[in-house]
């Protein structure tokens, strides 16, 4: 079963190296044109068109973001972030992790970072299990990632708290128990707020549907490094109505990971994307052009 940080308490970490070459020039003081030019971009060649008075038309690169979903959906979870990344110049890529969405979830042993490997170079965000994954995979591609942003990751080795046991516990009954529909809703109550329920639900639904077809596969990860190799810039981010493990995760975090900055959205719970989407766009957008 790869329920919501089951696979988290076992496998996370990350980190990022930002691209020396990385430089910000003005080019037309006239028209205000910022053309920010980058190591760290899509090698095809898609770009925006910009004139400047002094040397005519520019090729702008579009700086490339992949977005990991959360365990409790898939690349619908971030919906309410894609417009806002790509009318800030960024080319987004949502794919739906193995066992979520439109990918199923493998008959043989896989890993997680060799799957979103084939996305990079990039900047990589991730939430939750995908805050895990992403973090993970940052550690084993540094050059590969520009910027690293983790929102409610686990961490392997965790100390977790009688509140997150119990619910793992509700969680495998009725996975045993083969009622889907109650381990959907045992997710739901635990992690999503209530208005927000019937978006996440049938999400949530196809996960369980999809990793329940068959023989759950090994899961290969890399070794993984302390989290002091960190070597790129890391926002992390978490609800301030999230699970008290989370909000304390991401305090170590961010006290661990030498260019680390920490964010607590108010009002927001574990999917901070859809809780306080606009709080989430504001921070990712200065994040990645900064």
């Amino acid at each position: 079963m790869l329920g919501e940080v089951r696979l988290e308490r076992l496998h996370a970490v990350g980190r990022e190296v930002l691209d020396p070459t990385l430089r910000e020039v003005v080019l037309d003081p006239v028209q205000h044109a910022w053309i920010v030019h980058a190591g760290i971009i899509d090698p095809l060649p898609d770009v925006h068109m910009s004139r400047s008075a002094h040397f005519g038309p520019v090729k702008v690169p579009r700086v490339k973001v992949v977005m990991l979903h959360s365990a409790l959906g898939d690349s619908r979870l971030w919906k309410r972030q894609v417009g806002p990344l790509v009318s800030a110049g960024h080319e987004v890529v949502t794919p739906d992790l193995p066992g979520w969405g439109a990918s199923p979830l493998p008959t043989e042993a896989f890993s997680f970072v060799d799957v979103v490997a084939e996305h990079l170079p990039a900047g990589l965000v991730g939430n939750s299990f995908g805050g895990a994954v992403a973090l993970r995979t940052a550690l084993a591609t540094q050059e590969l990632i520009s910027r690293l942003v983790v929102i409610a990751p686990g961490l392997p080795t965790w100390d977790w708290s009688e509140e997150m046991r119990n619910y793992w516990a509700a969680e495998e009954a009725a996975w045993e128990a083969g009622d889907f529909d109650l381990a959907t809703q045992v997710n739901l109550d635990f992690w999503v707020k209530p208005e927000h329920h019937e978006e996440v639900r049938p999400q949530q639904r196809r996960a369980i549907e999809l990793q329940s077809a068959h023989e759950e596969p090994d899961v290969r990860w890399p070794e993984m490094a302390p989290l002091e190799s960190l070597g790129i810039p890391t926002l992390v981010v978490v609800g301030e109505d999230d699970k008290p493990d989370f909000r304390a995760i991401a305090q170590h975090l961010a006290e661990h990971i030498p260019d680390s900055v920490l964010a607590v959205v108010p009002a927001a719970g574990h999917l901070v994307g859809i809780d306080q989407p606009d709080e989430l766009n504001r921070l990712l957008v200065d994040f990645l052009q900064d």
